[in-house]
This record gives structure tokens, sequence and C-alpha cells, in this order.
């Protein structure tokens, strides 16, 4: 299908300027500046008041498929992406079998193929024991490792410092990137013990942070470093919370980092209203962690937005620290959020571009995505300003069909998302039958 897209404001590579857009088959055929080249379209869309900017790739999600789908699924979360303007996603390797054996990495693909309404690829996971299967991953379909250094992922915890040496060794070896979920596990289960002593067996969500302290994502990053510093292999950070960690991050040495959109958005004294629909690992921290992630955004410290999207049960979600469990679904409101903070001046439109579609394509050297470039896969998001929307049940997508953002107003709203040349969402009408592409890595 040939689709113009016209009348809008293109943000891409740094500018934003009035044109569109022609779309020929999965792939950008132009780049025009000012009105539509003449030409025969059988589908035309008027951008007029909009943003099109590419769309978003979100380097941190779980899907919870195979054997969480009680929470989630891949068809269902992957539709919520396409609702939020995310087109490609990086899912995390902490499914039910872990995806930490070639098999099941192949049989992830499969479930991906089948049931993916946007582009999709899959980490696979280290354990203290797996680094020689590296060897057999297809590195053209892998976005990179996995490597767990905290202690909310059972036995995904990766605690033996030669298992650590040898899975930034064999990453190196392989170039591939590895990404790190740092917190120290020592230190929280002391602070936990600690806590349980002092508030009772389940303390409330406010002692979260300090649970999952400062010190125990900092003494963990610090170690991360250590290692890639020694190995030489590219290191990305996960979900920073802490403006102590980010003294550590080096881009120009391949140390990199990742802000989550949760972190970005709120502090600990959203405890007070959101209770456990803001619990996650690592523990969003104190307004000043924030202001401090937020000033990264602009100085080149942070590299990717991702979202550490993690649908639970509504019943999962009672409780304190010990018993609320930990994460909560942002994918379909990554964007129109991070669209708010562009309005009260954290960032710029053309920076968030850069974050969550840019760099996370040239980080992980994803092939063909993440600009719009003639030639470039045709992946879309095409959003509206001063277009107010409250976030409703019915709204969310996710199977869980809870968020944080529950009862939010915004101002942005997501009007259309095209996948690979195929207009997949348009002002609430969802092609069921779309079906994604398999990222392609390091061709």
């Amino acid at each position: 299908m040939k689709i113009l897209i016209e009348n809008g404001t293109i943000v891409n590579e740094g500018r934003s300027f009035q044109g569109g857009l022609i779309v020929d088959g999965d792939v950008i055929a132009e780049i025009f500046e000012g009105k539509a080249p003449r030409g025969t379209y059988e589908h035309v869309v008027d951008a007029s008041g909009c943003f099109v900017l590419p769309g978003v790739i979100d380097d941190h999600v779980h899907f919870r498929e195979p054997g969480l789908t009680r929470k989630a699924d891949i068809e269902s979360e992957s539709k919520a992406a396409a609702y939020g303007g995310v087109t490609s996603y990086l899912e995390m390797p902490n499914t039910v079998p872990q995806t930490t054996d070639l098999q099941v990495w192949a049989d992830k693909r499969q479930l991906g193929a089948e049931k993916s309404h946007v582009n999709y690829s899959f980490f696979y996971g280290a354990t203290n024991d797996n680094v020689e299967s590296f060897c057999g991953l297809d590195r053209h379909h892998v976005p990179g490792i996995k490597l767990f250094m905290g202690s909310s992922t059972g036995n995904m915890l990766v605690d033996k410092y030669e298992s650590l040496v040898s899975v930034f060794k064999k990453a190196k070896e392989l170039g591939l990137p590895v990404m790190t979920h740092c917190e120290d596990t020592d230190i929280i289960n002391r602070n936990m013990a600690e806590a349980k002593a002092k508030y009772g067996d389940d303390p409330a969500v406010e002692h979260h942070p300090e649970i999952r302290s400062e010190e125990a994502c900092y003494q963990s990053t610090a170690l991360a470093v250590k290692l890639a510093k020694e190995s030489g292999a590219h290191l990305h950070v996960a979900h920073l919370t802490t403006a102590k960690e980010l003294e550590l991050l080096q881009p120009e040495e391949h140390i990199t980092g990742e802000a989550c959109v949760a972190h970005l958005y709120f502090c600990d004294a959203d405890y007070a209203s959101k209770g456990t629909l803001i619990k996650c690992n690592p523990a969003i921290k104190t307004a000043q962690d924030r202001a401090a992630l937020r000033q990264a955004l602009n100085d080149g410290k942070i590299a990717t937005i991702g979202t550490d999207h993690a649908p639970h049960e509504w019943k999962d979600k009672q409780g304190g620290c010990a018993k609320a469990a930990s994460g909560m679904p942002m994918v379909q409101f990554s964007l129109v959020t991070m669209l708010e903070l562009v309005d009260e001046g954290v960032l710029s439109i053309e920076r968030l571009v850069e974050l969550m579609a840019h760099q996370p394509a040239q980080l992980f050297e994803i092939e063909g995505r993440g600009f719009l470039r003639k030639g470039y896969k045709a992946d879309i998001a095409i959003v509206r300003p001063h277009s107010p929307w409250t976030v409703t049940k019915d709204e969310i997508q996710s199977k869980c069909k809870w968020s944080p953002m529950e009862g939010h107003e915004y101002q942005w709203r997501v009007e259309q998302t095209i996948c690979n040349g195929h207009l997949i969402y348009n002002k609430g009408v969802f092609d069921e039958n779309s079906r994604g592409e398999e990222l392609t890595f390091r061709l």
C-alpha cells in the first residue's frame, strides 16, 4: 500500500519541520518539506496539527509469556504498545521457563512471530552456569544478554563473581551488549530485616526506597562498571534510579544507562497517593534523584528511555514492601507521559525522539529502524497535542486492566501508529490481524 502522510510536523534527527512522508509497502519512500508531491496514494493521512515521530523502541518490557499469561501475554501487551505509539520492543527473559536456554529462546521467538502485533525481539538471560550457551545465539536476532544482579528474580540472580566475569568476557567476545539489573542482594536483605523488625512483617510501601536503597543500587552498578571496564564489554545499566549511579556512567567507554518512565515521572512523595501501584524494583526514589535523572536526559548521561513494563494481577499488588508484587504496566502510556514532560520543559520533543527511537536503535544496532529515513522501515507514531483525554479502565489495553495512570488527564493523544507500513492503530480502531516483524541486529 502507498500511504501519504501530509501537513504534519516531522520530528527526526534533531530537527522539526512542516512536511510529510510517503510510505510505499513497508518502507519510507520519501520525506518532504512543505507541500506533498503529486501522486496517486491508496491512503492519505492528514496530520494537520500533529507531530509525526519515528515509532518508539521500548528497550525494556516484560510481556509475561510463556508461563505467566494470567498477568499478560504477547498479544495483549503488543496491542497496548501499538495504542501507545510503540512499534518495537525488546523483551526480558524472566518468564516461565526462563529464556536461559537456546530452545526456550527459539520457542519464544516463534511465539513473537505468531502473536506480536508490533516488532519484537527477546533478550537471552544469563545464569551462573549457562555462559557457554551464548555461542549458540544468532547475534543478528538477539538484542543482548540480560544479567540480573539483583534479588527480585529468583534463580536468575547471578551471584558468583567468577560467573559474572565469564558473562562479561563472553559477551565482549560475541559483540553483544550486557544489560544489567543492578541491586545488591545482601544490602537489600539486611535492609528488609531491619524494616520488618521496626515496622512489622509487611512494612508500608513508603519504606520501599529505604529497603531497595541508593546504596544497594550504587554498589551493584559500581561492580557492573568494574566488570565492563575489565572486559571491554558494552554495559547498559537498566532502570537507573539515583543521582549517585549516574556518576558511574561513561558513554564514551560504552558504559551507558537507561531511565524508565516511572522513575522520571514519580518520586517518593507519590507513594502516599499511588501506594503499591508504583512499587517497582529498583524503587522510585527521591525528588532529588528524579531531578538528576531528568537532567541526565539532556546532558548525555542517559542513552535510552524504557518502561520496564511489568504487569501483575490486581490481587498481587495488594500489601506493602514484603507482600505486594513489584512492577507496573506502562508501555501504552510511555510516549504521552514523556510528551507531558516536554510540555513541562524537562526535555525537547527532538530529544525525546532521540532517547525513545534513535538511540535505542543505535545502541542495540537495530537494522533499518528508529529513524524517519528513506529506505527505512515505516514505523511511525502520529501524535496530537492539546487533545485532552482521561485514562479509564476501558482505555487500558494491558491484560491486567489497571495502571498507575488511571484517572490521569493527558493533553497529548496518539492518533495513529504505523508499523512496517501498515496502519495498525487509527484513532481508536485497531487491526487485530496485524503482526510485527522480528527485529534484526548488527547486519
